[in-house]
This record gives structure tokens, sequence and C-alpha cells, in this order.
């Protein structure tokens, strides 16, 4: 292969790539404002556009074997129980989470604070500590790894610089998150082993089983 064949081929991949993180954006964009009515229809939304992404997008994750025969996500009908918007409470201590991606060299995370999640337990809430900022909330629950649970190393439920935002607040000097379990989704490495994704450490990581959210055919 040639410089310059080469070249074209990351300049396709790079645009690919842009184009894919455009259409999550517009799609949470969509999802918050259905949301404030409707959850359940706004659930239902994103699986449909998330389906139809994964299965016709160049930049989808998928292998292409897995691609020839997929049939759709496995995410479980929504259940209201699921949605909280829950306060930030800041963190007392420094902590950081350096997480290696090896395309993108060390991905630096700064641990940004808490949510208590009611009958759950706390989700620690990360800061990216590098060039866009953005927020970051994996889940790891009792179902990981289980076979028909959910991926082993974790979920995402907020991952606003790739645009998974469900809606945040900061009045009176307080900042809320809103976390629905039922937009828990697998990161790319669920998928192909090529990506290297952050996974849930031991402050994101429930005692419990969440039933809801994408599940994992590969457990």
């Amino acid at each position: 292969m040639t410089d310059a064949t080469t070249a074209s081929t990351r300049s396709v991949t790079a645009v690919q790539t842009a184009d894919w993180r455009r259409r999550v954006f517009a799609l949470y964009a969509t999802v918050r404002r259905m949301a404030a009515t409707d959850p359940a229809e706004a659930h239902a939304h994103w699986i449909s556009c998330r389906n139809d992404l994964f299965s016709s997008h160049p930049a989808s994750p998928l292998l292409d074997e897995d691609r020839a025969q997929f049939a759709g996500l496995p995410v479980v009908a929504y259940d209201p129980d699921w949605r909280f918007e829950l306060t930030i409470v800041p963190a007392t201590e420094s902590r950081r989470m350096d997480v290696e991606t090896g395309t993108d060299g060390v991905v630096p995370f700064e641990l940004l604070g808490t949510v208590r999640v009611p009958l759950a337990g706390s989700l620690d809430v990360w800061r990216l500590a590098s060039y866009g900022g953005g927020l970051f909330v994996p889940v790891k629950d009792a179902l990981a790894g289980r076979k028909g649970g959910t991926y082993g190393g974790g979920r995402y439920l907020i991952d606003t610089i790739k645009g998974a935002d469900l809606g945040a607040d900061a009045v009176d000097g307080e900042a809320t998150l809103v976390l629905d379990f039922n937009f828990a989704y697998n990161p790319s490495c669920a998928y192909d082993p090529a990506w290297a994704c952050p996974l849930a450490q031991a402050g994101n990581t429930l005692p419990v089983e969440v039933p809801v959210g994408e599940r994992y055919a590969g457990a």
C-alpha cells in the first residue's frame, strides 16, 4: 500500500468516525427532548437509531462477520424505576485514572465526585482531564460476565465527549446528573477487541443486578 493510499484511507476513516459521532450527538439531543415528556418513547427511539447505526454505518464497531448476521442490539424493555436525577457529591480526595488506549495514548480522568443511586449503591463521576473535557460514568453490576447478563467490563451511562449525555444541571451551587440505566450501553471493545476502552473500576461497580439497558450476547 502506498503512502498516498494509506493517507487516503485514514482520511476516509476519520470522516466516517466524525459522522458517527455527529449522529450520536444528534440522537442524544433528541433523546433528552423526548425524555422530558416520555422517557419510554425516547428509549425506543434510541434503540431504533442505534440499531440502524450498528447495522449500516461504516464506523460501526461490529466486526464484518457479526454485522452480516446482526438482528438488533439486546436491550431490555424500559423500566421507569431505573431513571434518576441525582446530585453529584463533590470528591473530598484527589484521584486520577489513566487509561491506555493504544491509538490515542494515555487518556486521563479525574474524580469529580459521586452519585448515590437509591437501593443500589454509589457511582464515581469522572471528568476527562484533557482537551474537550466532559463527564464519564461507567457502571458494572452484579450481572456482569454472567451468561445472558451484561458485559464483563461494565457498560457506559454517560460519556459526554462521545455524545452520550442524558442531561445535567447546576443550580444554587449543586450539580445534578440524569442517570437512566435503561440507556446503559456496551463500550466498543465489547464488539471489537481492537478497541481499548476505559472500563468500570471499583468505584463504578454496584453490588446489585441492574436488569435494564443493553445486555451482552457474548456472555
